[in-house]
C-alpha cells in the first residue's frame, strides 16, 4: 500500500482568479489597514497562495485622507526622501502629508513597505488604487467590501 503523499500545489499565472476590493479607510488606523490590504495584494489570505506568483486580489481604497494614526505618531513620524544631491536629505511629518496635496501616499507607503522589494512586488503594487475621496472610478469591476474594521475587531482576544 502506497503511503498518502503530501504535495504542494503551485499555482501558474494563467490559473489565477483575481477578484475586486473595496476598503473605506474612514477611521481606520494606518498600521493595521496596511497589513490586511498588503496581504490580499500578496495573495495571501488564498489557499492557493504561491510565493513566485501575483495570485493577489486587487484592491480599491476610498477615503485614504480620513485615515488616522494611534497616540501621537501623526506629528512625530518622520518620511525622509533625498534628492540626489549633497545634503539633499528632505523630511515631512506624516501630518503634513496628511493634511497636503496627496493624502493617498500615507497608506501607499505604509503598504509598500509591507510588499515584497522586486519585480513581483512591483507588479503587485500595481494592483492598488487608493483615492483620497468617496469617487473611484473602478465601479465597473463591482468590487466586493472588504471589511477591515470587522477583521481587527475579531481578531483581538476577548472581542
Amino acid at each position: 500500500m502506497k503511503a498518502l503523499m503530501k504535495t504542494t500545489k503551485s499555482v501558474k499565472p494563467h490559473e489565477v482568479e483575481k477578484k475586486w476590493h473595496l476598503v473605506d479607510a474612514d477611521g481606520l488606523v494606518v498600521g493595521r489597514a496596511a497589513t490586511i490590504i498588503a496581504n490580499v495584494l500578496r495573495g495571501k489570505h488564498k489557499t492557493s497562495f504561491t510565493p513566485h506568483v501575483d495570485c493577489g486580489d486587487n484592491v480599491v481604497v476610498i477615503n485614504a485622507d480620513k485615515i488616522r494614526f494611534t497616540s501621537n505618531k501623526a506629528e512625530k513620524k518622520v518620511y525622509y526622501k533625498h534628492t540626489g544631491y549633497a545634503g539633499g536629505i528632505k523630511s515631512v511629518t506624516a501630518a503634513k502629508v496628511l493634511d497636503g496635496r496627496f493624502p493617498e501616499r500615507v497608506l501607499e507607503k505604509a503598504v509598500e513597505r509591507m510588499i515584497p522589494r522586486g519585480p513581483l512586488g512591483r507588479e503587485q503594487m500595481r494592483n492598488l488604487r487608493i483615492f483620497a475621496g468617496t469617487e473611484h472610478p473602478h465601479v465597473a469591476q463591482d468590487p466586493q467590501l472588504l471589511d477591515i474594521a470587522g477583521m481587527n475587531r475579531k481578531n483581538k482576544v476577548g472581542a
